[in-house]
């Protein structure tokens, strides 16, 4: 959709996987358990935050870090996998590039617990808190770009738009910047 919100992001996002290789299944599954628990404990530090989940986000804690389920790396034998969000705020006011260095020097810092480590997983995302607080506001925009777009085909012309009850949306627009929209036809 062309029609949507600017504005800044609430945090920077970076996943980061933590795998291990040690060939006994259960020492490696405490190593890698054990790094997690290193990286929440440094989380603060960092002035950091980590959490779990794909669409809903929960925190992730020293309370329920050990619920993450270990993943087969199908790449390699004998070595299994998990992964989670590091996440930091954005300030209000400037770029993203001091958040983005937290979040690096922070996934540097954790240390490693035997043959487990932890490493970026992709690019870096932004997240935005509440997203569906902006519904209205993005609706408004939408119903006078439609009244606007009917204005200029003439009388007896209207828009039709579809897809209103879909979530609100967002993508990266800038460094620090996010489009937050509703995937309208």
């Amino acid at each position: 959709p062309a029609v949507g919100l600017r504005r800044t992001a609430d945090f920077i996002i970076q996943e980061v996987k933590v795998s291990g290789d040690t060939r006994d299944q259960r020492q490696r599954e405490s190593e890698i358990y054990a790094m997690i628990e290193k990286a929440l404990r440094l989380a603060d530090k960092y002035h950091v935050s980590l959490a779990t989940g794909d669409f809903l986000v929960r925190p992730l804690t020293l309370e329920n870090y050990k619920e993450l389920t270990l993943q087969n790396d199908k790449s390699r034998a004998d070595s299994e996998f998990v992964s989670f969000l590091v996440k930091a705020a954005l300030p209000s006011a400037g770029s993203a590039s001091e958040a983005q260095k937290r979040l690096t020097s922070y996934i540097q810092a954790v240390p490693a617990v035997g043959r487990a480590q932890m490493d970026e997983d992709g690019d870096v995302t932004f997240s935005v808190v509440a997203p569906d607080s902006y519904r209205q506001e993005i609706a408004t925009k939408i119903a006078e770009d439609a009244r606007q777009m009917a204005q200029k085909m003439g009388d007896g012309y209207a828009v039709e738009v579809e897809g209103l009850n879909m979530p609100v949306q967002w993508t990266r627009s800038g460094p620090s910047e996010v489009f937050l929209y509703i995937p309208y036809k």
